[in-house]
């Protein structure tokens, strides 16, 4: 099954290790599970029309946490950091 560009890149990771390495041109998104990095490259590419040079991609794993008497975890999630040719930018982090 093919999956769509929009459905690939989820959404941008916003934290202060994500905002540091914009000035590397490492930009980092929550991808979908499936995806491998040549879907990944080729989403970023389509979305934001940008060169894409590499992607790394790592499975988040799950912390525990407690609410009140209950133990649970948090979801897994797949996450991209895709590093840019040259002179290109994204936009939608505000860089």
């Amino acid at each position: 099954m093919q999956l769509d560009a929009r459905q690939i890149i989820i959404r941008p990771v916003i934290s202060e290790q994500s905002y540091d390495q914009i000035e590397n041109n490492v930009y980092t998104f929550e991808v979908a599970k499936s995806a491998n990095k040549i879907e990944i490259a080729q989403a970023v590419e389509k979305i934001f029309g940008v060169t894409v040079e590499k992607v790394n991609t790592l499975n988040v794993k799950p912390k525990s946490k407690r609410l009140r008497y209950k133990q649970g975890l948090t979801r897994t999630w797949k996450k991209a950091m895709v590093t840019l040719a040259e002179g290109d930018t994204i936009e939608i982090f505000g860089a």
